[in-house]
């Protein structure tokens, strides 16, 4: 059969690519890219009517396959069960080489070499655990001994259960021998610097990569080892086992590959000149080194310092391998990242979670009078339960060995937030807990943070909750409580230690996009008093070595209004301390065409505020480093980047404050009751600022302008 014949045949597209000098061209027999299976004959309900093109509902992120289709035999979930059939084909080329992953049951699952009915060749996935990877991987086949048969590939699902699925894509005939694959390849390091930089390439097959100690496991990642040119490189701190020998395993290795010999014994991270001057690093909004990050967890004052973990992949671009990083900060805006405090584990990879000072030394965690700062996360494997780590100086954190101490209430439940409550004499935790197929928020109670009793549940909020108290307008004889969630959405009311009693419908929260999963500090000293928040900042930074940031630390308040109590959110005091000298305009009538007030400010950050009575305007535009910031006057609304949001004037006027870092926008209105955070890329070399007014004329009231210095780099 001639190859358009085999093509046709297949119902696919036929890609020819030129093999090596005298040898033939390489014979796809699927690539998958149609619509349909083509003459592949189908049963059960494991495959659909055709190639996936994008994840199925429910399922992770899918990687590694070519073009835009594959087979994926999730359709139904993984208790879907069938057959996927091929055509019969000739082999006319000694190697067959495919692109394989999802789950590992090497009879129940399988991609499979039939010839005269017998399967003569087999391969299945890597997964068998909880958490894992769909990323597809190349595998071959020897077929020399049976060129001039005929052949059908077959794909087998009847697997159930966890990874009861398979990914398939990119079955190829070929003359050229495909690399050898390496199983549990393997190196051997002393240790006597305390990193080994790993060569990471984004968007590379992800390796199981083991850490091995006296032969005992330590600690897996799946890590996109690069096989030649690395994009960036990756520390691990391997400072624990300093005088011993260590062992990395990698589970499966191109035999050419130079991802475990190209691993650099180190006192430094390589390419550490680099860091926080790279053209996409926000230079006050707060991102690790290197790797991916989301969700703040655990934001707490303890010994003087602001202390901030957050999940953290220090080994990928993308989510993954949940650690909690950790940093601290004299005054929440100069955060020095001190490494993973917590890995994942036996129990799974760590989840988000909370922190807070056991000042009466309750846990007896505590040592020498030292009261102990207790970190409460989620373990997410296998079942879900919540635990602890606690540590006495702030850097180094011990898991508690009495661990879980909250088990499995439904599969997922996550995100413990715990403070004290002192009317009580209690600790209290909120749960994220899906019940019934409802997401609702579990309210725990604790004498001793180890010892946990369920006392009631609160519907509607989904992930990540944070429940705090504050006092309308200053009054602190009228305080309530927020109860939020991941989406920033809220609700205020009372609580008695035991139950949360909602006084308003759930309120929105923020009202721009990229902000996510925020959380407020604990212990904040009493002469304090303030309520700190910082968000996960949703700010991809394509070709960067990082990936994500923090949003600047908002001061939330709880403001009295016509509809009842509603919170608002502004800049912490502190961002001022990144001032340079800056540029103010008093009262000024602003008309059509009157030339730029701002012109000659030139600046990479930029804090802008304004205040300012509409007058006959209809619009007053900002325009700050390409992002368009306008304030409609007749719907009393903020529009940034289209991004629209109510703004209603307060007593006649509106105060504006845009800040504007290399990731991203805050824009705050309406005395904070209007928080619209946006992720945004200012062009490089657009940093002009400015300040019109349409259809009528507006009264500037104030307007200041300041340049922000880098919190990362004070020189700049």
């Amino acid at each position: 059969m001639n190859p358009l014949m085999l093509a046709a045949c297949f119902g696919v597209s036929l890609l020819l690519t030129v093999g090596r000098s005298g040898a033939a061209d390489d014979l796809v027999i699927a690539d998958f890219e149609g619509e349909t299976y083509g003459a592949w004959k189908i049963t059960g309900d494991a495959f659909g009517a055709g190639p996936a093109h994008e994840p199925l509902p429910g399922q992770m992120n899918v990687e590694g396959f070519v073009g835009k289709g594959l087979v994926n035999s999730f359709h139904n979930g993984d208790g879907g069960t069938g057959t996927l059939t091929s055509p019969e084909f000739k082999l006319e080329r000694p190697y067959l080489r495919f692109l394989i992953g999802g789950g590992q049951d090497a009879e129940k699952l399988s991609l499979n070499l039939l010839i005269g009915g017998k399967r003569v060749r087999s391969a299945t996935g890597p997964n068998t655990q909880a958490g894992g990877s769909e990323n597809l991987a190349q595998e071959s086949w020897d077929v020399a001994e049976f060129v001039g048969q005929t052949a059908v590939i077959e794909v087998i699902d009847q697997a159930t259960g966890g990874w009861g699925h398979l990914n398939v894509d990119q079955i190829v005939q070929t003359d050229k021998k495909p690399p050898g694959l390496l199983v549990n390849a393997r190196r051997e390091f002393k240790i006597e610097q305390p990193l080994l930089n790993l060569p990471i390439k984004t968007g590379g097959p992800k390796r199981n990569v083991a850490l091995l100690v006296d032969g005992k496991l330590v600690v897996r990642n799946e890590i996109e080892l690069a096989d030649g040119e690395p994009d960036w490189w990756a520390p691990m701190d391997v400072s624990a086992w300093k005088g011993k020998t260590i062992t990395l395993q990698v589970d499966k290795l191109p035999e050419d590959s130079h991802g475990l010999t190209a691993i650099e014994p180190a006192g430094s991270l390589r390419g550490s000149d680099a860091v926080y001057h790279e053209p996409l690093r926000g230079q006050f909004h707060f991102s690790p080194k290197r790797g991916w990050n989301n969700d703040p967890n655990g934001l707490v004052f303890y010994n003087g310092e602001y202390h901030m973990f957050f999940q953290h992949n220090p080994y990928g671009w993308g989510w993954g391998n949940m650690h909690w990083g950790h940093a601290v900060s004299p005054d929440m805006v100069r955060w020095t990242e001190l490494g993973d405090v917590l890995a994942p584990d036996e129990m799974g990879p760590m989840f988000s979670g909370s922190a807070v000072v056991d000042w009466k030394n309750t846990s007896g965690f505590g040592e020498g009078g030292e009261p102990p700062l207790v970190l409460i996360y989620t373990a997410a494997g296998n079942p879900t339960v919540q635990c602890l780590a606690y540590s006495t100086d702030g850097r180094k954190f011990t898991k508690y060995s009495g661990n879980p101490v909250v088990k499995q209430i439904t599969g997922g439940n996550r995100d413990p937030k715990v403070f004290w409550h002192e009317p009580t004499q209690k600790w209290v935790m909120t749960l994220y807990v899906e019940l019934d197929k409802v997401h609702t928020i579990h309210f725990f109670t604790s004498p001793n943070l180890k010892d946990w009793t369920e006392v009631s549940k609160t519907d509607g909020f989904f992930e990540c909750p944070d429940f705090f108290e504050l006092a309308v307008d200053g009054n602190n004889n009228n305080r309530k409580w927020v109860l939020t969630a991941a989406s920033s959405e809220y609700m205020v009311g009372s609580f008695d230690g035991i139950r949360f009693t909602p006084e308003t419908p759930k309120l929105k929260g923020h009202l721009g996009a990229g902000f996510y999963a925020a959380q407020t500090f604990s212990d904040i000293p009493a002469n304090d008093g303030r309520r700190i928040q910082i968000g996960w900042f949703q700010t991809p930074t394509p070709g960067m070595p990082f990936n994500q940031a923090m949003t600047v630390p908002l001061e939330l308040k709880l403001t009295g209004t016509p509809e009842g109590p509603r919170l608002t959110w502004n800049p912490v005091a502190e961002l001022e301390t990144l001032r340079a000298t800056p540029k103010v305009i008093e009262v000024v009538n602003l008309t059509p065409g009157q030339a730029n007030p701002l012109s000659g400010l030139k600046a990479e950050q930029v804090e802008l505020r304004a205040s300012f009575e509409p007058g006959t305007a209809k619009e007053v535009v900002f325009m700050v480093r390409g992002a368009t910031i306008v304030y409609d006057v007749l719907k009393q609304e903020l529009v940034v980047n289209q991004q629209r949001a109510p703004a209603p004037l307060q007593n006649g006027k509106q105060e504006l404050t845009i800040l504007c870092d290399r990731n991203g926008l805050e824009v705050f209105a309406s005395d904070g009751l209007t928080y619209v955070p946006l992720p945004f890329l200012p062009k490089l070399n657009d940093t002009a600022v400015s300040i019109e007014a349409k259809g009528g004329a507006a009264k500037i009231l104030k307007l200041e302008a300041f340049e922000l210095k880098s919190a990362w780099n004070p020189e700049q």
